[in-house]
């Protein structure tokens, strides 16, 4: 096993202090190349580009000697550091950060980033790191090949950020740029870079909406914000219009939560949103939310509730199962209205989880039927609510009504 292993962080400024010590000493050096292209890496060094970072950990640790590892900004922050230090290759590490390429960029911005969420787009979180985008109104983007700035805007689709997009931060070719995601689309940008997506209710390219200092890393100033609990009574969202029109009570909507269990990472549909109160929920559990409705003043109040309540719903005004064609895929689905054909259309798009309710048996049956052809394992309870007034202690409301999910096997 190597003598001692350092990381060393590297934001494009010289290299002082204890860095340039341990980098003098070295018998080893990693790094990508332009890291080992540093005057300060010593000549008798044996050099091993980072590629594979398991590959290279295990040429450490076979090493006698003093090794240094380079890596770009805070190697501790989404960096080299959890790899090497995981328990297969034993290595114990010291770590000289310098700045992260995420606070650099924010810095490139002049933009404060204590409420953003930080992701990684890479070939496997590429749709989870564009559904934080969607689903916050500030993210920081560490890209890859193939999962860039325009790939990001190509998945969003009618989901508009603001794109700052910063490249080879540190070094002279390093270029900031700021755009609509729209057209990230139509530029080609070096890889990697970080971009920052910033839009949707409470926040802009400023310092926000709202004033004063956060506790609490990324949320905004003022967390938490709306009421307390979920599955809520009826003022906060509207609800009364719901229940009217769907005869879903908080109930309800409660169990159905439970059973989707969204995320943040996941995207939901929400079809047949009625007043919105089940698609702000999800959202304020950190999942994007895309909000489905043929009735337009239902729309209208799906967007008015997620503007109360500060969350980010994408509403779509449209007939399913048809205005589902064109849909980003989903994680999770909660049917509230469209009958057996929607059903069908949404466990053709095998989402991991799929949310309805029956009136009757026989309403429940043909959806178990289905859902079990699908392949999806159904579950089925029947739920009775009784809702009583607490000052004379009468009965007040009743609903019956049958909840039926289905998991992906």
């Amino acid at each position: 096993m190597a003598d001692r292993v350092t990381v060393i962080g590297w934001d494009g400024s010289p290299l002082e202090g204890a860095a340039r010590a341990a980098l003098s000493a070295a018998t080893l050096v990693a790094g990508a190349g332009h890291h080992l292209a540093l005057p300060e890496v010593p000549h008798s060094a044996e050099r091993v580009r980072l590629g594979s970072i398991t590959l290279a950990a295990r040429r450490i640790a076979q090493h006698r000697g003093t090794a240094v590892v380079l890596a770009n900004g805070d190697p501790g922050f989404f960096g080299v550091v959890r790899a090497l230090r995981a328990p297969e290759h034993g290595l114990e590490v010291e770590v000289v950060p310098a700045i992260s390429a995420v606070a650099a960029a924010f810095a490139r911005a002049g933009m404060p980033w204590d409420d953003a969420q930080v992701v990684v787009a890479g070939s496997r979180t590429l749709r989870r790191a564009v559904n934080v985008c969607r689903a916050h109104p500030k993210v920081a983007v560490l890209t890859s090949p193939g999962a860039g700035p325009a790939e990001l805007a190509l998945l969003l689709g009618e989901v508009h950020r603001t794109f700052v997009i910063c490249e080879d931060m540190g070094t002279p070719h390093e270029r900031t740029t700021v755009l609509t995601s729209d057209k990230a689309a139509d530029h080609v940008w070096r890889d990697p870079c970080v971009v920052i997506a910033v839009g949707g209710h409470g926040t802009g390219m400023g310092t926000g909406t709202v004033q004063g200092t956060g506790w609490l890393a990324g949320r905004p100033p003022g967390y938490p914000e709306g009421p307390r609990g979920w599955a809520l009574p009826p003022l906060p969202y509207g609800e009364e219009h719901a229940t009217a029109t769907t005869g879903e009570s908080a109930q309800l909507r409660a169990a159905q939560l439970a059973r989707l269990g969204p995320r943040p990472g996941d995207l939901v549909w929400d079809i047949g949103t009625g007043s919105g109160s089940l698609a702000v929920e999800a959202a304020r559990f950190g999942a994007a939310v895309i909000a489905i409705d043929r009735n337009a003043e239902a729309c209208a109040r799906a967007t008015a509730a997620a503007r109360q309540a500060g969350a980010q719903l994408h509403v779509v005004h449209g007939g399913a199962p048809q205005v589902l064609e064109d849909l980003p895929e989903p994680d999770v689905v909660r049917v509230g209205g469209g009958g057996l054909r929607t059903v069908t259309a949404c466990a053709d798009r095998r989402p991991e989880r799929l949310v309805t309710h029956a009136a009757t048996r026989d309403e429940a049956e043909a959806v178990g039927r289905v859902l079990g052809g699908a392949g999806y394992a159904v579950e089925c309870a029947l739920l009775q609510t009784l809702e009583l007034d607490t000052v004379h202690w009468s009965e007040r409301d009743r609903t019956v009504v049958f909840l039926l999910s289905g998991h992906r096997m």
